[in-house]
């Protein structure tokens, strides 16, 4: 059964560590460019894989490609992550878009439509009444 607190613990590191190495270490200038942050981690229970959930300010298309370089440099990214902390085997990392953080702006949007149109409703309603 894994430790849920060791996770947590791990996955924090992971998250700033990755996000320094990005920052700093990366020579791309696509992930340069863009803002790109770190929203989730999962990490396996016996520590072995991880899963990198990325989010960007870029486009769909540019954040795909984003994706695609970060995926293409984790052999890269996760040798300066076995420099940076002391761990028995360093996870095997693969990094994904997020999209959560989209739909739910998205939803957002489309509530802001909704409420806007029935105030629209509302007020055309008053004066007609008036």
């Amino acid at each position: 059964m894994p430790n849920n607190y060791r996770l947590a613990k791990v996955s924090s590191l992971l998250k700033k560590e990755i996000t320094l190495i990005l920052q700093n270490d990366l020579e791309n200038d696509l992930i340069r460019d863009h803002f790109v942050n770190i929203s989730k981690i999962d990490l396996s229970g016996d520590l072995q894989h991880c899963k990198i959930y990325i989010t960007s300010t870029a486009q769909d298309k540019v954040r795909k490609e984003i994706v695609s370089n970060l995926n293409t440099a984790k052999s890269s990214i996760r040798h300066n992550l076995g420099k940076r902390i002391e761990m028995r085997r360093v996870p095997e990392i693969i990094f994904k878009d997020d999209v959560v953080l989209d739909k739910g702006l998205s939803v957002l949007k489309l509530l802001d439509e909704l409420k806007n149109k029935n105030q629209k409703h509302n007020f055309e309603d008053k004066d007609a009444e008036s």
